[in-house]
């Protein structure tokens, strides 16, 4: 037997803890007292012996790191020249890191610390490996020994995990997994405030020790004889094969997870891959995880607030008693811009001085709620003006395409329609969506060379963007047709970098207020030389943010951080005035159409919010805590169809208007609001549905 798989090699042993702990978690899942149902001896045999071949294959394709660490496992690169040349490159690569500016210092954050660190060390142990031979054995050993700790700590953790999962929801790993990487601060908030973390996080420490004794221990005679090149070349040629019928096998052995007792499948399951899936799915069954209603009844309710609407349908005719009006729209959606940003909302750094005069000769709306934390949300509501369903954006999923959107409808008003982003629209699955809805895409790609002064690893900087989009409508303008641009805005993002000597705050700092300024600032230039241009005054333009810069609060909801900037610019055709109604980032499109007096048929949950049928509300969400604002009281659904309800009170601020007041205090509701409940039952649960049933379709 090759000696990469003997019972000696890491890969063996580890593979057994593994299949041991994830046997021992499937009884005790088994046992559980969330498990409450029966299940016949086949059951049990079937969930068991299909488990555990999956989990097999699934540790076969994970382990693909371990094999990587092995293959580099040798004593023959310490000889004579290779030893002093493969050191010597390592010493240039960590000079070029820590001296240079990298793709690392680009991204900006804590990456470029990161990345130094790990090749400083790795060079500084190379160099121990090198110069004392004497040493090497015990060194190795050492090295060996923390590397082996770390996958048997990954190995308990994960089983650890997969039991509190499971102790929560009563399934295997699913995309409210996925959401608690995204938001990893209320998570271990969360487990702090729910565990015993101290002495939980001390057993799994001990555990984890006490596997990597065994492990070690049995693979002494494999250090003392490392595998030799040939030796490793058949192994992982092996190793690949393996893991190639892997890749075939594990879905195969996922489709017979067919049982009609859900437990039988969750059981049989593999919690990894099914963290996988979660990933490529990016969906979270609504029904199967929150509080729902009859269909009828859910949208015989959500009909109080789309009066039209029959049946199981959002169908409606959106109608004027005035001539239609085909200007020109210009949608901007700035990252990452909080109301709390701006001058009126209480500001004093004066970060945003051109937005903040642009507001006063603009259709402000102060009290507009952005649908959730994360640009795909931004695009979505503005794109689809429909409630933020459970997991991921409907802009990150496969079925995203043909759908009824603010490109459809402009699209039968002869609008030519173009999506402008700064970066790669491949980013975030962009591209997908807007080329899948009638857009034609021009992002960083389409730039030619001499178009681009300033780029970092975002994208190219706004300034070059915005003078993009003037080129473009110029080009537009000349065939005479109305036209429909959406411009994503990129440079008010991590790194924070942009053009030197533009703004008072030096990118050097790399910091959110000089993001904020910069973008402020490349505002200003587009708009200027918009004013040059003939179709200016035929043009209406819309800036909104396209979420917060934070998200996190005390609460699952901090309605704080949703509050963002909204504005409607037209001089000459729009009056300069201050709307202070609630309202939700899905209106937006739709009280667009409805200045321009549009006659079409919609499938929008969003609405006019200046005609005089329309209730104030708002949706706010993360990708699983789903939530309503309406009568000062935010509720909130949750997995586990768990609900909660918050009485909103105002926290005046000295010397602000109300109107511009974002902050309020969350008080649980001593009484809960029923007809509350069931209102937000039926905008998530009519949504997911028209979603899944492909009803939300484009005409």
């Amino acid at each position: 037997m090759n000696r990469l798989f003997s019972k000696n090699a890491p890969f063996f042993n580890l593979g057994v803890l593994y299949l041991i702990c994830s046997f021992i978690l499937r009884i005790i899942l088994l046992f559980h007292p969330i498990t409450n149902v029966h299940f016949s001896a086949l059951e049990i045999v079937k969930f068991i012996v299909i488990g555990c071949l999956s989990d097999l294959f699934v540790y076969s394709v994970a382990s693909v790191l371990l094999w990587l660490y092995l293959l580099f496992l040798s004593n023959s690169k310490y000889d004579k020249p290779w030893g002093y040349i493969i050191f010597g490159l390592l010493v240039l690569l960590f000079i070029y890191v820590y001296f240079f500016n990298t793709i690392l210092n680009e991204y900006g954050g804590s990456l470029p610390e990161i990345g130094q660190s790990f090749i400083g060390l790795k060079t500084f142990l190379f160099g121990l490996l090198l110069v004392f031979p004497r040493w090497r054995k015990t060194l190795r050993l050492v090295l060996f020994s923390i590397t082996v700790f770390i996958f048997c700590l990954v190995i308990i953790q994960n089983t650890v995990s997969e039991f509190f999962f499971w102790n929560e929801f009563g399934v295997r790993y699913n995309f409210i997994a996925v959401d608690y990487l995204v938001y990893t601060n209320t998570v271990i908030g969360n487990i702090m405030e729910s565990y015993p973390v101290i002495p939980l996080f001390t057993l799994v420490g001990l555990l984890s020790i006490t596997a990597t004794y065994f492990v070690v221990k049995r693979c002494q005679p494999f250090l003392e004889k490392l595998p030799t090149f040939s030796q490793k070349i058949k192994g992982l040629v092996l190793y690949s094969l393996l893991f190639l019928i892997s890749l075939v096998l594990i879905p195969r052995l996922d489709k017979l997870e067919n049982s009609t007792n859900v437990f039988t499948n969750e059981l049989q399951a593999n919690g990894l891959y099914r963290f996988y899936l979660a990933f490529e799915n990016s969906e979270l069954d609504y029904e199967t995880f929150y509080p729902t209603l009859p269909n009828d009844q859910a949208f015989a309710l959500l009909k109080k607030q789309l009066p039209q609407i029959k049946g199981k349908s959002v169908l409606q005719n959106c109608s004027s008693d005035s001539t239609e009006i085909h200007k020109n729209i210009m949608l901007i959606t700035i990252e990452s811009y909080s109301s709390e940003f701006m001058k009126e909302y209480g500001n004093s750094q004066n970060l945003t001085p051109f937005l903040d005069s642009l507001a006063t000769q603009s259709l402000q709306f102060s009290n507009l709620y952005a649908v959730g934390n994360r640009t795909v949300r931004g695009l979505e509501a503005v794109t689809l003006c429909l409630p933020p369903t459970a997991g991921e954006s409907v802009v990150k999923r496969k079925d995203n395409k043909n759908k009824f959107s603010t490109a459809s409808v402009l699209k039968q008003k002869g609008y030519s329609i173009n999506y402008l982003y700064g970066g790669d629209a491949f980013f975030d699955n962009m591209e997908d969506f807007f080329g899948g809805n009638g857009y034609n895409i021009i992002d960083k790609k389409k730039l030619a060379p001499n178009e681009i002064t300033f780029s970092n690893i975002w994208g190219v900087c706004d300034e070059d963007m915005a003078k993009k989009a003037i080129k473009v409508m110029n080009e537009q303008a000349k065939s005479r047709k109305p036209f429909f641009n959406h411009w994503m805005t990129v440079s008010n993002h991590r790194p924070f970098t942009y053009p030197d000597q533009k703004i008072d705050i030096s990118p050097c700092t790399k910091s959110r207020e000089g993001g904020v300024k910069y973008t402020d600032y490349a505002l200003r230039q587009f708009f200027t030389m918009a004013q040059k241009q003939s179709w200016f005054k035929n043009t209406v333009f819309v800036i909104v943010a396209d979420h917060c810069a934070s998200s996190s609060g005390k609460t699952e909801l901090p309605t704080y951080n949703y509050r963002i900037p909204a504005l409607i610019y037209s001089p000459g055709f729009i009056p300069p005035q201050n709307n202070a109604t609630l309202v939700s980032q899905i209106d937006l499109m739709p009280t667009v159409f409805g200045l321009l007096h549009f006659d079409y048929q919609s499938k929008f949950y969003g609405q006019d919010v200046l005609k005089a049928n329309y209730k104030p509300r708002a949706l706010i969400a993360t990708y699983q805590d789903l939530g309503l604002i309406k009568d000062h009281i935010l509720t909130i659904i949750s997995p586990n169809r768990k609900v909660k309800q918050f009485s909103l009170q105002l926290k005046p601020v000295e010397g602000l208007s109300n109107d511009f007041d974002i902050y309020y205090d969350q008080l649980p509701l001593n009484q809960k609001r029923t007809d509350l409940i069931h209102e937000t039952i039926s905008y998530y649960q009519t949504a997911s549905w028209l979603l899944k049933e492909k009803k939300y379709e484009k005409l």
